[in-house]
């Protein structure tokens, strides 16, 4: 068996023991683990935000009255602030699965892609030499990502398609090969076709491509051509962003349904309103950790800057500087798809001995907090059956 292989092979095993691990307690039922009560049962998983909202998006495709004949259902205009390509790839398994099950192991097969597909970025790019490992660092950190891929949610497979993306530009960036920047664009619409923040990664890499070519200093004409074989197959992004509203237009009679979706878009203007405890989405003071969350992230990209690793530091950048823009307390996991890039950006400490230690000291922390979450995180949903 080859290293490779040999290496993917324990990335699987490990992200399924993973989430094994953290479905266990709930299976069981256990009254008192560290103090918590799981008594709920596994039922807790399937009701953790925002998977069965996803589930009502798979049932009525946008569809005002199949919304308003579900039980729990909220206003339809609410759904459009998810978009469909998380919800659609249920359909496919829920006659056999049902939704809950097939929910939840959508999440994990994305977990799985997500971690080959950062083992590939940093192992085919030499951005370390220890890829195993940073890879299953990155299946652990941050505490949010591993709640976040544990239960139904469209992060996992927006983050796969991002870090697809990035790879495959950088690929195009290496090899100059057209393919390569055609499935950037292809890797790009998907993501964008999952989740809002997709568009973000379309800027991103335009600012980019027009920062190299200005750089680079080419004649004018080489500059146009550059220019039109870089973003001419980005476009397939918003292309997806016209799609979906294009969709809600016939769904909602309105094609601008995403923006009237009511408080679930958090962009505030001026920046850093997640500081205003009246904002409807913080209600704490306790916002001390965001700090931190916004340092770390900052000087990740910075870094990234520095190693001339420019794709990654753009992306970095553009998607938290957009986020210094939203009110929500729960800012972690609107920065998870950031986090695989700074995670690259702190490699040399993230594979030291030191840090080992420290992660080997704090798995149980990680693990707590993760639990502690999902008892708590939990929709307010008596009878799970009408989901399936």
């Amino acid at each position: 068996m080859s290293k490779t292989l040999q290496d993917l092979c324990i990335l699987v095993i490990f992200t399924i023991l993973l989430s094994f691990l953290v479905w266990l307690p709930f299976h069981l039922k256990l009254n008192n683990l560290y103090g918590l009560d799981f008594s709920a049962g596994s039922a807790s998983i399937y009701r953790n935000f925002d998977g069965l909202e996803y589930i009502v998006i798979a049932k009525s495709l946008y569809d005002p009255k199949i919304i308003a004949g579900l039980p729990y259902a909220l206003s339809a205009n609410y759904y459009a602030s998810h978009f469909p390509g998380y919800a659609l790839l249920m359909l496919p398994f829920a006659p056999v699965l049902g939704f809950l099950k097939s929910m939840v192991l959508i999440s994990l097969f994305f977990t799985v892609t997500s971690a080959i597909a950062f083992y590939f970025l940093v192992r085919d790019f030499k951005l370390t030499s220890h890829p195993l490992l940073l890879s299953v660092i990155f299946l652990i950190l941050p505490a949010r990502w591993l709640i976040v891929h544990s239960v139904g949610s469209a992060e996992p497979m927006f983050i796969f398609f991002t870090i697809l993306a990035i790879y495959f530009f950088m690929k195009f960036e290496k090899q100059k090969k057209y393919y390569f920047i055609f499935l950037t664009g292809l890797a790009g619409f998907f993501a964008q076709f999952t989740r809002p923040p997709g568009i973000l990664l379309f800027i991103a890499l335009v600012i980019f491509t027009l920062w190299e070519i200005r750089r680079k200093n080419l004649p004018i004409l080489h500059r146009l051509y550059d220019t039109i074989i870089y973003l001419a197959p980005l476009t397939l992004i918003p292309a997806a962003l016209f799609a979906i509203f294009y969709w809600f237009q016939i769904s909602y009679n309105d094609f601008f349904a995403y923006f009237r979706s009511g408080d679930n878009i958090h962009l505030t203007f001026p920046p850093f309103q997640v500081f205003n405890q009246n904002q409807f989405w913080v209600g704490s003071i306790w916002l001390e950790d965001i700090i931190y969350i916004f340092i770390l992230g900052l000087l990740g990209g910075l870094l990234l800057l520095k190693q001339k690793l420019y794709p990654m530091a753009f992306f970095v950048l553009t998607y938290l500087g957009a986020s210094m823009f939203v009110a929500h307390r729960d800012i972690s996991r609107y920065l998870l798809p950031i986090f695989p890039f700074i995670l690259i950006s702190f490699e040399k400490i993230l594979v030291s001995r030191e840090f080992k230690i420290v992660l080997v000291i704090i798995a149980l922390a990680i693990y707590l907090y993760a639990e502690n979450f999902l008892i708590a995180n939990t929709a307010p949903v008596p009878n799970l059956s009408v989901f399936n």
